[in-house]
């Protein structure tokens, strides 16, 4: 699994022990997630959350929750 998700939730949260602290886990806990290359799906929601949406549980476990859905809303466009 590609670990680029979890690096923007570190980014967007100012540091992997900032996103561990808004998650309720030991910072240890995300370094694991590195080396296995994968994020329990248990703590997706909590990313999720703590980013205000801007890394979902579709970017983080796409095997899982499966690929991000299409924007429902008309564009411009389409709605003129």
């Amino acid at each position: 699994m590609s670990t680029e998700p979890l690096d923007r939730a570190i980014a967007i949260l100012s540091g992997q022990k900032a996103l561990a602290d808004a998650i309720g886990v030991k910072s240890p806990s995300i370094s694991g997630w590195y080396s296995r290359g994968v994020v329990p799906a248990k703590r997706c929601r909590a990313i999720e959350m703590a980013t205000g949406g801007q890394v979902t549980c579709h970017d983080l476990r796409p095997d899982i929750f499966g690929p991000k859905p299409a924007n429902d809303e008309p564009s411009a466009e389409e709605a003129a």
